[in-house]
């Protein structure tokens, strides 16, 4: 395993990070134990979670996978998006976050979390309040590093100049959703973070598993995103079949897999310290896992940025605004 500091912090993380939001969903609780102490006995640190993520389950089973063993992990949460009916259950208020922090640590069985993330931007508070909570949270030993999720190049810009004026803790990475079939973020969000010392950590790097290749041909293979999914099918457009079929074919091309190819192609890109892919199966570890080693040369890139230029300006695959 390869690891990078977050950003411009001393938090070093894996490269290749591990996404949770199938477990206890998609995953049952005794497939996702396995599957997490999978990924860290292969050198998979980073964690990624939320509070959200299968109704809390996903906190709850990452807590009893790692009970005796926090050190050797990095946990990454999320709060924000919404919790419940009436007021007060999203958003970024300080009144939402520390209620929030206390559930994640007790699902979590910790008494902190390395990387607490606000899972999208929330225009009805006011940044100084979200960052004096988060600011508090760091000062008493709960929080140790903060980030952001779906935040655009300008409200990331915003809130480091709040933190700068009053003081406060800044971010230190961000959670956009890019891989070759999205790759939206490479406009702004992606020169500001290189530019600023922002650690980006992509998710949906497979585009659902797009940039796999098992959709090629048309086919929907057992326990697909698109089997479980159905409102998955419109992200199907044919130009990110396409590009599914042709990244398939420059990965055969040079011996290796869809999958390994392009995660190692994010992996190569500016300003990227984790990326966090999903997996339901420990063989989906071990195929992820092929992307850490996977040198890629100055063609091969090229070839792959050709095949993927127009999702810079295509709308984005996925995304996770705040909900109402």
């Amino acid at each position: 395993m390869r690891y990078r500091n977050l950003g411009t912090s001393g938090l070093e993380v894996s490269v290749l990070g591990l996404g949770t939001n199938a477990f206890g969903g998609r995953a049952d609780k005794d497939t996702s134990l396995r599957v997490l102490r999978h990924a860290l006995y292969q050198g998979i640190t980073f964690m990624d979670t939320a509070n959200i993520y299968t109704g809390t389950k996903s906190e709850e089973i990452i807590g009893e996978a790692f009970e005796g063993r926090r050190q050797e992990v990095i946990l990454a949460t999320k709060a924000g998006m919404k919790r419940g009916e009436g007021p007060n259950t999203k958003g970024s208020s300080r009144q939402h976050i520390i209620s929030e922090l206390e559930g994640s640590l007790k699902r979590l069985r910790t008494d902190y979390i390395d990387l607490y993330q606000i899972h999208a931007f929330d225009p009805k508070t006011p940044l100084e309040e979200t960052l004096r909570a988060l600011d508090d949270l760091v000062s008493s030993g709960k929080v140790r590093y903060v980030g952001a999720s779906n935040y655009s190049a300008w409200q990331m810009m915003k809130a480091l100049s709040v933190s700068e004026r009053q003081q406060l803790i800044k971010y230190v990475s961000v959670q956009p959703g890019y891989s070759l079939a999205d790759r939206g973020v490479e406009r702004e969000l992606v020169p500001f973070c290189a530019d600023q010392g922002i650690g980006i950590i992509p998710y949906f790097p497979l585009a659902g598993g797009i940039l796999t290749g098992k959709y090629s041909g048309g086919s929907v293979p057992s326990g697909s995103q698109l089997e479980k999914n159905p409102n998955f099918a419109k992200r199907m457009d044919t130009a990110r079949l396409e590009l599914g079929d042709r990244v398939a074919s420059i990965a055969a091309e040079i011996g290796t897999s869809a999958t390994a190819l392009s995660l190692a192609w994010l992996m190569h890109r500016p300003a990227v310290s984790t990326v966090i892919a999903g997996a339901t199966r420990e063989s989906q570890i071990d195929e992820n896992l092929k992307a850490v080693s996977l040198d890629l040369t100055p063609d091969v890139l090229q070839a792959l940025d050709e095949a993927s230029a127009e999702f810079i300006y295509a709308p984005p695959f996925g995304s996770a605004p705040l909900r109402k």
